[in-house]
This record gives structure tokens, sequence and C-alpha cells, in this order.
């Protein structure tokens, strides 16, 4: 049953409902990281947020997985698909007494996550091209990251009520409701024309057109450069609030707030892409990221870690730069893969989030006693980003074509 007469407004609040059950997962546990680790006796501390990074590994691989089955066999297969792999994965996280099973469960429930991570970016770009696919993107990736501001009160209020287990009970319910929604009103996006016939050739043919298309190659690096220094912050976050400044109970209400910030900044952005575009924004807030880690690091290098005022002023900044850099970058490496949107979406989610993991697992192993080692991966990352993206404009080129 199917109902082909829905709005715009419906498909982009569809879609973000979809990307929501990505970040409701990741960000609703946060809270319960020591109860879990506690319950599964992991020793060190600092392994907990293995619990996160692993979500992210698997976002990575599913994305690689489901992308190029999508293009032959449709978007909306694949998403029932993994809806029905993230049940399992979820018995498996509630059931395990083992750490490592833990892991893999995580890791099994990222797998089955990307799908309609995938998807969507998949149906927006099936349906919009251009700066106003980026705007619809903007607004998508908005309330994805907006959910942080809720998911950590919601985990808290589960955790101490009813358990840490009910997290993964209440995320499988709402992603019931979300999955019914989109069978009952979302229909195919992608159009027979582009429906690829189905052989293990479409990998490697896709891979291969992937690769040769160098604007989504570099857009798809910046794009794991900069997600790597966000997850650092996500991965840390709660060892750096409860432990470095002893504010356990005000976790949540600090999370919320920061997220708030990416999600004005992604509003904004769909605001304004259509009237200054894609590369202009993305240039002006790659140096705004650069700029503001740059001055965190001159002030507070040599000395303890500033007030949490500070602190959260800082992370707000960087935050804010980071909702133009999100929707945009995915859009940029997008535009010109419009005839292999399912395995191009694949490509970019999995490079980007391989690239993430590390970044964060390297980086994170310093955040201990200060958030500076924090800022620093954000320098690094926003430097080798700004040199990537003057790579490959059109007169960097040039140069580097006649050196």
């Amino acid at each position: 049953m199917q109902q082909q007469n829905r709005s715009q407004f419906e498909f982009v609040v569809l879609m973000a409902a979809l990307m929501s059950i990505v970040a409701l997962s990741i960000d609703a546990v946060l809270p319960a990281l020591p109860m879990i680790g506690e319950y599964l006796s992991v020793n060190n501390p600092l392994d907990n947020p293995k619990l996160i990074t692993s979500i992210f590994l698997g976002l990575g691989i599913g994305q690689l997985i489901f992308g190029p089955l999508s293009d032959s066999f449709g978007r909306k297969p694949i998403v029932y698909v993994g809806f029905i792999l993230f049940i399992i994965a979820s018995i498996i996280c509630v059931t395990t007494k083992s750490f490592e099973m833990m892991l893999f469960g995580r890791v099994l429930q990222g797998i089955a996550l990307a799908s309609p991570r995938t998807m969507c970016i998949a149906m927006v770009r099936d349906s919009y091209d251009g700066d106003y696919m980026a705007k619809i993107l903007s607004i998508v990736v908005m309330v994805f990251i907006l959910v942080p501001v809720v998911a950590p009160t919601i985990g808290q209020f589960l955790m101490h009520h009813y358990g840490w287990k009910s997290i993964f009970t209440f995320n499988t319910a709402f992603g019931i409701l979300v999955v019914l929604w989109y069978w009952l009103r979302q229909p195919e996006t992608l159009k027979d024309k582009y429906r690829i016939p189905y052989r293990l050739s479409i990998f490697k043919t896709g891979t291969i057109q992937f690769f040769k298309i160098r604007a989504a190659v570099i857009y798809t690096l910046l794009s794991g450069f900069i997600t790597g220094s966000f997850m650092v912050y996500l991965s840390t976050s709660q060892q750096i609030f409860e432990k470095q400044y002893d504010l356990a109970e005000e976790f949540p209400l600090i999370f919320a707030s920061l997220a708030i910030s990416v999600g004005l900044a992604t509003f904004f952005n769909s605001q304004l892409v259509i009237k200054f575009g894609m590369k202009r924004i993305v240039h002006l807030a790659m140096w705004s990221f650069i700029l503001t880690s740059l001055v965190f690091i001159i002030l507070f290098s040599s000395k303890a870690n500033p007030s949490i005022e500070v602190l959260i002023t800082f992370f707000a900044l960087q935050f804010f730069t980071i909702g133009f850099l999100f929707g945009n970058l995915r859009a940029l490496a997008m535009e010109p893969m419009g005839h292999i949107a399912g395995i191009g979406s694949a490509l970019n989610g999995f490079i980007s989030t391989v690239m993430a993991v590390p970044i964060a697992n390297h980086i994170g192993g310093f955040v201990i006693n200060s958030v500076t080692p924090l800022f620093i991966g954000f320098l690094a990352c926003g430097i080798i980003s700004l040199l990537l993206f003057y790579i490959n404009s059109s007169k960097a080129a040039k140069i580097l074509r006649k050196i």
C-alpha cells in the first residue's frame, strides 16, 4: 500500500526521520557508556568510547553494500532489509554479557543503519540537483543533527528508570514507526532509466566511475576529515564533561546546547546556499574552522582547561562552522553522480566514515586530562581539508599542471 500524493514538506520530514534513527542510536547511548562498561566488566574506561566509533565503522561498511544494491533493486527494499538487520543487531546488544560481542552488535547496528542513511541521500539526489539539492540536504541534515538535542536526555531518563537496555528497545520501537510511515507514504524514487541490472560487476564499474570524478573524490576526502574531527568530540564528550569537568548530570544539557549550534548553522545554510552557492560557503566555513581552533590553542595550550563557559563557547563556534560543511560537502560530492547516486552515496559515506574512525580513535587517545588535543586535531583536519579544497579549484589545478 503506497500513497503517491505526498508533499515536499512530508518528503523532507520523512527523510530526516529516517536519518534520525541513526543519530538516536549513536547519541542516546552516550550517558550510559560507564554503566554499560561496568555491566560488561570493561577494565579500561577509555575503551567505552569504542561503543560509539564501532557503530561508525559499521556505517562505513554498510553503505558500501547497500548503495550499489539500491541502484539495481531500488531504494525502498534496501531500507527494509537494513531495518530487519537493525532489529537483529539490537537483540545482540541487549542480550550479550561480552564487551567484544557488544562491539560486534554495534558494528552490525552501524551496517544496518547505513541503509536509511545512504538511501536518504540517494533519494534526495534522485529528486533534486544543484544548489536546491544542497538546500534540501541541509534541512534533512539539520533535523538529523538536532536529534542529539534530546537523545542524551532520553537516554539518561531511560537508563535511570528502566536500565540501559531500554535505550536499545526505545530506538527499535521508534524505528518501527518511521519505517511504517516510509512504507505507507514514500514512493520509489529511482528512475527506470537509472536502474542498473544487478550483476557482481556493478560494484567494480560503479567504483571505477566514482574514482574518475575528481570533484567527487576530493569532496569525499574533505567529508572524511571534517567527520573525523566531529567524531572525536562525539566519542570523547562524555569523558570530557563528566570526568574532566565533573558535570555528569549536566552532560545531556550541554550536549544538547552544542547540537543546537550545529542545527542553527544547517538551517541558515538552507537559506543562504541558493544565494551564495555551496563552494563559497564551504570556503568561508573551513577558514572559520581553522581560525577558531588556532585561537583556542594559542590561548589555552600551555594552561589548564578553561572554564566550562569558555569551552562551550569555543565548541559552539566550531560546531556552528561544521553545520555549514556537512550538507554542502555531501551535496558537492553527489552533484556529478546523478547517474550512479546509489553507489556514489555509498562510496562517499564509506570512504568518509572509514577515514573518520581512525582519526577519531587516534586523536581521542590523547584527550585524557585536557581538551587541547581535541582542538589540535580540529586544526590539523581543517588545514588538510582547506588544501584539498584549493587543489580541487580550477586555478590550483592549472598551477599544479604547470609544475
